[in-house]
């Protein structure tokens, strides 16, 4: 039996993540929290004829929401609008996220948490610091999911390596499988994001298009927010990628072998972070890695990944580095009551 928590559950993300919730077998029961209009997603949602029990959660429920759960979604916030940048954001939903997660730390401390609200940079440092103030912290419970950019590496590299064989479309460049070819490490927002192509001579392939690729998929959410004239940021493809991390969580809680998937981590908790923190930056304490779910917890991530890269990806790793200390002290003085916002 396993209840998971959505926290954010009436928005743009919330919504369609709980409606492919609600479709997995592995879930048994689905809380709906947001400070309005959740009992009417949850009323929706549970016509819906699959066996998990969906119940919404208003304003003042947020301890019989989170109660028991075993995973919680945390998709709460703002969305992002044109011209506004992730560390705008921050203003905003730091001391949403900060809330929440005291409200974990309360009445389900034993739960994988996993943090979708931007920017994640900071959001989940100000997690870890939070449930750490409590005495709360579990290191292999906090996961920022940064699966969305997975998922544009897969579909943006298939594009460019099917208009380069326009004559000649071949199943190879299918976007299901095209996580066998690329990965993507670092951070969640522009420069942070790492694309890493498993297969090196792709970048040879890619050629003049290698650089528009990785602009691509670390300023995807720019296109969206463009494209949606003012409206929103990108919801339905975050939702399925909130959705896909979950899956994995969820297929580890019921045992089920998991493959490695990279997800936003506080490494000095982790096994073989400290190995990755002395390849990438020693004060660096969080970074995003492929990492391995036992329980539904990170117990691993994968440094050796960090050996095998191309010279182009280094400099790209450098980059985000220096990026997501400052990224990271944002969040930890947020918490500390050192915030200048």
């Amino acid at each position: 039996m396993v209840k998971v928590a959505v926290v954010g559950a009436s928005g743009g993300i919330g919504q369609p993540l709980s409606l492919l919730l609600k479709l997995n077998p592995l879930v048994s029961e689905l809380a709906l929290y947001d400070v309005r209009l959740a009992q009417g997603v949850a009323k929706d949602l549970s016509h819906i004829s699959t066996n998990a029990v969906c119940k919404g959660f208003d304003k003042d429920q947020i301890a019989e929401a989170l109660r028991g759960a075993h995973v919680v979604l945390i998709p709460a916030g703002v969305p992002r609008k044109p011209g506004m940048t992730r560390d705008d954001l921050f203003k905003i939903n730091a001391g949403i996220v900060k809330g929440i997660v005291t409200a974990i730390g309360q009445h389900c401390p034993d739960a994988r948490i996993l943090i979708i609200s931007n920017p994640v940079n900071s959001t989940v440092p100000i997690a870890v610091e939070t449930l750490k103030a409590m005495g709360k912290f579990y290191p292999g419970n906090v996961m920022g999911v940064t699966t969305l950019d997975v998922v544009r590496a897969e579909t943006f590299l298939a594009d460019y390596l099917i208009a380069q064989k326009k004559n000649s479309l071949s199943k190879q460049f299918d976007k299901t499988k095209m996580y066998k070819d690329v990965t993507v490490i670092g951070g969640h927002s522009g420069n942070t994001i790492v694309p890493v192509l498993k297969k090196k001579p792709l970048i040879s392939t890619l050629a003049s298009s290698y650089d528009e690729f990785v602009q691509r998929v670390q300023f995807g959410g720019d296109e969206v927010v463009k494209a949606k004239d003012g409206a929103g940021s990108a919801t339905l493809s975050m939702a399925l990628a909130g959705y896909r991390f979950a899956e994995q969580v969820l297929k580890s809680i019921h045992r089920e072998n998991t493959p490695p998937i990279p997800t936003y981590v506080y490494l000095p908790g982790i096994a073989n972070g400290v190995k990755a923190q002395a390849k990438l930056s020693s004060s660096l304490e969080y970074f995003s890695l492929p990492a391995n779910l036992l329980d539904g917890r990170v117990t691993s991530v994968d440094d050796t990944i960090l050996d095998s890269l191309s010279p182009q990806e280094r400099k790209l790793v450098e980059r985000a580095v220096k990026e997501l200390g400052s990224n990271i002290d944002k969040g930890k003085k947020f918490v500390n009551g050192n915030a200048k916002l």
